[in-house]
């Protein structure tokens, strides 16, 4: 279930794989440990499933009667901001393998 802070923490962790700095650092084979960029990719996917699976149930209980649409409100909003950063996501990493496409060899 994504909430507000694990999304501050996973874009400001992003921002620390990102610095400049580090980038340098990596390039001279001395870079810090931490999660794979493939450990990255599934987790965002895990949590946009999770936050979707949480949104129908919300709404299959609102639909019975039985849970609050405050709880339902927050559960699609917070499933529709998962799938807007995923995209975003995916259309920026389309944008830089474009590019790179188009690097003269």
């Amino acid at each position: 279930m994504p909430t507000p802070v694990a999304a501050a923490n996973a874009y400001a962790q992003l921002a620390r794989l990102t610095d400049p700095g580090a980038g340098l650092s990596k390039a001279l084979g001395n870079a810090p440990a931490g999660p794979s960029f493939d450990a990255l990719v599934k987790e965002a996917l895990t949590s946009v499933v999770d936050a979707g699976r949480k949104s129908d149930a919300q709404a299959q209980s609102a639909a019975s009667g039985k849970a609050n649409m405050v709880d339902l409100v927050t559960a699609v909003a917070e499933s529709e901001t998962a799938i807007t950063t995923l995209v975003t996501v995916r259309d920026r990493m389309i944008q830089a393998y474009q590019t790179i496409l188009q690097m003269p060899i």
